[in-house]
Parts: structure tokens; C-alpha cells; sequence
């Protein structure tokens, strides 16, 4: 994707995050009044899960904006590991608040006192279910036009909110209308889990990229196809790769013929970036040059080649 490029879809993404923020500040101030007027432990957990939504909000409205920052003096590889340092900062929130939520559940079993004005929070959590499909549908439309990663994310997240607020509407009816008083709690211990499960997947996340954990294998496998099927390639070895926010890094060493004139191996290195740029635009390659057969270190794991299994019968 070109700068040109870039500038145009970004304002779409960017919109899209914004829309993310005001739709979660809205539902905040909406199931806090819902949460105090009925007393539900389930309500609560869906109001902590909103205000939860409007910091991932946040977080995706300045990965965006970030990931349109070009590479600087200071950050050569460029910003995207800011994304992961939040990522585990909201980690942080979304555990604290499935150890509270929990906590306050589990106080909530010894007693059979039901919930009060049942319909209300059943009329608010309809309410966030519509909200949240308008902007499902939103962001979607958004992710086709631009592909953003970060929205994707978000969009992602906010179909979990979905189940969430049907699972409030249940606990509710079968607390107040069937006389399960028990209902509220359990279903308040079952948020915290889901939050806290929602907080190791986040940490995951940001812990690969913070350690530059290599690609899947699938997404090396094609990369290495198309590089390998470039002509006057004699062999890759020392193949690493690794993602930082929504840009990917890929290195290599390429093997060419010991005779060729240094301008020659040139053009067959740039042949190879291009049509590597054409096929992955969001990657920025990095080729080392080496004379066929030539061994760098007695690292195994560096000297490894990782040529497609077919190479030697197209090349």
C-alpha cells in the first residue's frame, strides 16, 4: 500500500474507531444507572466489560492513528510495539475487574435477596445488543474498504459483547420472573471468567509480538514460494520474521550463482523485492546477499534452508 494510499483509507479507519469510542461511552453511562437501579451482579459485569470496551476502544483509535506514523530517527522499525504495551496495560483492567466481579458473586450466592426492576436492565441490554450489531455492521463495511487490522480486532471483540448482554438478559428473567435467585451470581462468575479468558488470549498477543515470535507457518510457507520462484534464486537460509502492530518484517539470505557481476546479483535481489512488495504490500523486506554454497555460521538454525520442498524442479 502506498503513502497516497494510506492517507486515503486511514480517515475511513479512524472513523470507524471513533464510532467504537462514542457507541462504548454511551452504553458506560447506560448500564451504570442500570447496574445501580436493579443491584445485578451480571449487569455490573456487563457494565465493567463496557467500560473495558471503551479502553480497547481507545487503545484500537490510537493504533490506527500509529500505524500511519512513518518509521523515525529514534524508532527506525517504527511504533507498532505501542500497541502491544497497551495491550497489556488493558491485560491489567480486565483482570482486576474479573477478580472484583467474581469476588462480589460469590458474596452474592449466600444470599437469596433478588434483583429489582428486572425490565429495565432486560430494556437496556436490548438496547446495547442493537447498538452493538449498528456498529458490527459498520466496522465491517469499513474492514472491506480498508482492510485495517486494528478494526478488525475491535470488531471481533464487540461480537463477544453480543453474548454477553443475552447472557444478562437470562440471568435477569430467571432471577426476577422464575425464581432462580441464584441465576445473577452464577451468571455473574461466568462473565469474570469469560473476562478473564478474554484477558490471557490479549496477553498472548502482545506477548508474541513484544518477543518477536515468528510468523504462523502458513503465512512463511507463501511468502518463501514467492520469493523462491524468482529466477537466478539458487536457495534461502536464515529466514526470520516477525510482526510489530499491524506491520510485518521479514529477512533473508538469498543464494545466487558465484559468477554473476555484482550489478547482476543486484538486479536479481530487487527482482525478488518486487515481486514480494506486489504480493505482501505491509511487509518490509530485508535481503543479505550470499555466493551459492557460502556458510555464514555453523548455527544450524541459521544455516537452515528453507527453500520450498519443489525448488529444485522449477529453478
Amino acid at each position: 500500500m502506498t503513502r497516497d494510499e494510506r492517507r486515503r483509507v486511514l480517515p475511513y479507519a479512524v472513523r470507524a474507531a471513533l464510532a467504537s469510542v462514542a457507541m462504548a461511552g454511551c452504553l458506560l453511562a447506560l448500564k451504570s444507572f442500570a447496574a445501580w437501579q436493579t443491584g445485578s451482579v451480571a449487569m455490573l459485569g456487563s457494565l465493567a466489560d463496557t467500560g473495558l470496551d471503551l479502553l480497547a476502544s481507545l487503545v484500537t483509535l490510537y493504533g490506527v492513528r500509529l500505524a500511519a506514523t512513518p518509521a523515525d530517527h529514534d524508532h527506525r522499525f517504527g511504533h507498532g510495539k505501542a500497541e502491544a504495551l497497551a495491550a497489556l496495560f488493558q491485560v491489567a483492567l480486565i483482570t482486576a475487574s474479573a477478580v472484583g466481579i467474581a469476588w462480589r458473586a460469590i458474596r452474592a450466592l449466600g444470599s437469596d435477596a433478588p434483583t429489582t426492576d428486572a425490565g429495565f436492565g432486560i430494556g437496556v441490554s436490548v438496547v446495547a445488543i442493537l447498538a452493538t450489531a449498528v456498529l458490527l455492521w459498520y466496522q465491517r463495511r469499513i474492514i472491506r474498504q480498508t482492510g485495517s487490522v486494528a478494526i478488525m480486532a475491535d470488531n471481533v471483540h464487540y461480537q463477544s459483547d453480543v453474548l454477553l448482554n443475552g447472557s444478562v438478559i437470562v440471568a435477569l428473567v430467571l432471577d426476577q420472573y422464575f425464581g432462580w435467585h441464584k441465576a445473577d451470581p452464577v451468571f455473574g462468575i461466568v462473565i469474570a471468567l469469560w473476562l478473564a479468558w478474554g484477558a490471557f488470549k490479549a496477553s498472548s498477543t502482545a506477548i508474541d509480538q513484544l518477543m518477536d515470535k515468528e510468523w504462523p507457518e502458513d503465512q512463511r510457507a507463501a511468502f518463501l514460494e514467492v520469493a523462491a520462484r524468482q529466477p537466478g534464486l539458487k536457495g534461502i537460509h536464515d529466514f526470520r520474521t516477525r510482526r510489530s502492530g499491524s506491520h510485518d518484517f521479514a529477512q533473508f539470505h538469498m543464494e545466487v550463482a558465484r559468477d554473476l557481476t555484482v550489478h547482476q546479483a543486484h538486479d536479481i535481489v530487487e527482482r525478488v523485492e518486487h515481486s514480494l512488495r506486489d504480493m505482501f504490500p505491509k511487509v518490509e523486506v530485508l535481503i543479505h546477499l550470499d555466493p551459492e554454497g557460502h556458510v555464514d555460521t555453523d548455527n544450524p538454525l541459521v544455516e537452515a534452508d528453507v527453500t520450498p520442498h519443489w525448488f529444485g524442479k522449477r529453478v
